[in-house]
């Protein structure tokens, strides 16, 4: 396929075809914290499907998301697991011993702990016989877990799953290099004085030069703020709109938060320390202190900045998901159903972001609902430029034509139904948690809003996507 990433960012024009050929409506600053109008509830068709049983999320919650290196750095990702567990136990009163699956996502994983949801559960007094593992899949992790749990329900395995994830970025595991590693097993090995002063007199100090952890995929070696940038010169977003658009989510999230909308958080007392509240990484700013910030990866010509990315985040979600019988066997209000959901894979070089264009369309089709059938849009942002292209290339009948396979667009989702209490470019974004987030505040706004279907959708590393389809539950 031809690359259509291949170019030098300095040298693109500002009326290059990539600039006529994906032009989008500017968001203006007047038009940015528009409050959407209350969706008028309508009358369509149920997503349930006759012999598959109706799966539904009873509740959801996550600690408050934290900027990495603030109030959780001491703690350990267990930690924070078990505090969204029994967040939601003390949510729901569900008995532990009804709980048959646990499953968690998580990303950058703690060697002493790498299943963190068996870990988690035991920590937070889940019973020893209760089954528990962890999934990894990038930013999708916690899709993965919850969409691994419908599976588990659909199937007659299981009737209650507890999803969630959780990502602690203040700890991150650091290695010694190859070499150290590799002398210090040999050292191990030994079993002699010789062979110890043999092998130590190996011992060079480059030896001693860590590895550190990167947001770097493996295949490329290319880091995911650098293919962001690309991605948003390749669609000609300019730094104004990744600024505009940034700003809005920090003041819709703010709004939100002032309002008592994020209802999903619960706090958390961390051990010698205060109980934390609330999400820390909201901060609206301004346009003009935005643009004074310099490229944060490709200098200097760059447009993607610490403004308009996501930062990295600490901080662990939890869903409780039962079969629909069950959940209203025990008296529980469900919140919503989990309906049709896909996950899609596209080249990691130069379509690394593009995975809510792909699966948008796909979970439409396969739900039989079309755009304008959506009331409420949550889309994972892990930066503005990534966001912002999306809508373009979704918007696009070339796109559509050139490198979907599809004869016509899906269309761009409608600024007033998207992301209308923030994203993770303001909440916060722990690579292994979001998914949760995103359901829950598209399952909470549906509610509030009296819409009917939400979508939600995702990237993630690897050129990996997700989509899933939300349905309100009838009051």
């Amino acid at each position: 396929m031809t690359s259509i990433l291949t170019y030098t960012l300095k040298n693109l024009p500002s009326t290059s075809k990539w600039a006529l050929r994906f032009s989008l409506r500017p968001l203006s600053c007047s038009s940015q914290l528009r409050a959407a109008p209350a969706a008028q509830t309508k009358s369509k068709k149920t997503l349930a499907k006759p012999n598959i049983r109706n799966i539904v999320v009873v509740e959801g919650v996550r600690i408050p998301f934290l900027q990495s290196g603030t109030s959780y750095k001491e703690l350990m990702p267990h930690d924070l697991a078990r505090a969204a567990l029994l967040g939601l136990l003390h949510r729901t009163n569900v008995p532990k011993d009804v709980v048959d699956y646990i499953i968690f996502g998580t990303v950058i994983q703690e060697v002493k702990t790498s299943n963190v949801a068996r870990e988690a559960a035991l920590g937070a007094g889940f019973s020893d016989k209760t089954p528990a593992h962890t999934v990894t899949m990038a930013c999708i992790s916690a899709n993965q877990a919850m969409t691994t749990g419908v599976g588990l329900i659909a199937s007659g395995q299981c009737d209650v799953v507890v999803a969630g994830g959780v990502e602690l970025m203040s700890d991150v595991p650091i290695r010694h290099s190859r070499k150290m590693r590799k002398m210090l097993l040999d050292l191990n090995k030994a079993k002699t004085l010789g062979q110890r002063l043999s092998l130590i007199s190996k011992f060079r100090l480059n030896f001693l030069s860590p590895e550190l952890p990167a947001v770097a995929e493996f295949s490329t070696s290319e880091t995911m703020g650098h293919s962001a940038d690309r991605l948003a010169a390749a669609f000609a977003v300019s730094r104004l709109d990744q600024d505009e658009y940034a700003l809005r989510s920090h003041s819709l999230a703010k709004k939100a938060q002032d309002e008592g909308l994020l209802s999903d958080v619960v706090p958390f007392k961390v051990p010698g320390k205060d109980t934390v509240t609330k999400d820390n990484g909201i901060r609206p700013s301004s346009l003009e202190q935005m643009a004074k910030l310099k490229p944060a990866f490709i200098k200097p010509y760059g447009t993607v900045t610490a403004a308009n990315s996501s930062f990295l985040t600490d901080g662990a979600s939890a869903m409780l998901i039962m079969a629909e019988e069950k959940a209203l066997a025990m008296g529980y209000m469900p919140k919503a159903y989990l309906r049709d959901f896909v996950y899609v894979s596209q080249d990691p070089k130069d379509q690394l972001l593009l995975g809510p264009t792909y699966a948008t369309p796909k979970v439409l089709e396969r739900a039989g609902l079309t755009m304008t059938d959506i009331d409420a849009f949550e889309f994972h942002e892990a930066f503005s430029g990534q966001i912002l292209a999306n809508f373009k290339a979704m918007d696009s009948d070339w796109f559509a034509q050139n490198y979907m396979g599809r004869k016509t667009k899906v269309g761009s989702p409608p600024l007033e139904k998207f992301n209308n209490w923030g994203g993770s470019l303001s909440l916060g974004h722990p690579f292994g948690a979001t998914g949760c987030r995103l359901v829950m505040a598209a399952a909470n706004r549906l509610r509030k809003e009296g819409g009917q279907y939400g979508l939600v959708a995702a990237c993630a590393a690897g050129g990996q996507g997700h989509a899933m389809i939300v349905e309100a539950y009838p009051k």
